[in-house]
């Protein structure tokens, strides 16, 4: 049976592994075959993620992706030991949200920072020579706050829509060497921002209404990743992949 979806060989880098949909990212393409290295900022919490992964040779990277200088010399690190890149993931984020009169620029700067600025950085580190093999693919995790935010999501909102923008460019730049690079937009997932979203008292009816096809499982947004990693998304490239349950429809 031919698998399209298939990941054997490949070395896939994900942030934000520690957890949510990195975590899941990991954990679906390993099932697919990939050789998997994940950074966040919790060693606890990554080797749980280590532990939960299939087949042997995955890696684990404690790094503060706030640290946007030193990621050059992270992503050399792990080439080093772990290989060429031939998947790029950046799951690491925020989604803190505040109203306007308390959206000042520092906290701009922080979602800037690890969403856009980190995502930006681990593309050109990622696509160096001899850095990337060649039909990697790269994948920023965006969210349709991007196209459609709500109310006090205005620095997620900003951050994620500039992820977005920055792969158009990008992606004409990088097919030289035939790499790919997107962004995925995801309605609500069940992940700790939906349980924080419940937790503070949000309207689940009212986001079921917009969301109609239901909260996505967290294992279905690493499928969505996974296929979007593979060779069956080979002709997918400088877009935004909707995967909302409805959201923006």
């Amino acid at each position: 049976m031919i698998n399209p979806m298939d990941l054997s060989g490949k070395h896939i880098l994900i942030t934000g592994g520690s957890a949510g949909i990195g975590r899941s990212a990991a954990v679906q393409a390993s099932k697919l075959g990939a050789k998997i290295s994940i950074v966040a900022r919790s060693e606890d919490k990554l080797k749980e993620t280590i532990g939960l992964l299939e087949g042997d040779g995955h890696s684990f990277y404690i790094y503060d992706l706030n640290d946007t200088e030193g990621i050059q010399d992270l992503v050399k690190e792990i080439v080093l030991k772990d290989g060429p890149i031939d998947g790029l993931v950046h799951a690491a984020g925020i989604g803190l949200n505040r109203p306007v009169k308390l959206t000042k620029p520092d906290f701009l700067m922080d979602n800037l920072k690890i969403h856009f600025l980190a995502f930006s950085e681990l593309i050109r580190a990622a696509s160096a020579r001899k850095n990337s093999n060649e039909g990697a693919s790269y994948l920023g995790i965006s969210s349709v706050a991007s196209i459609h935010g709500n109310k006090t999501q205005g620095a997620y909102s900003a951050a994620k829509s500039a992820m977005n923008a920055v792969v158009h460019p990008y992606a004409k730049e990088l097919a030289a060497k035939n790499i790919r690079v997107n962004t995925i937009a995801f309605g609500m997932v069940e992940t700790d921002m939906y349980k924080g979203f419940l937790e503070s008292g949000g309207n689940n009816e009212e986001l079921l209404r917009e969301q109609y096809l239901g909260v996505i499982p967290v294992d279905y947004a690493g499928n969505a990743i996974c296929y979007m990693l593979s060779e069956a998304a080979k002709f997918i490239t400088g877009s935004t992949f909707i995967y909302d349950g409805g959201a923006l429809s």
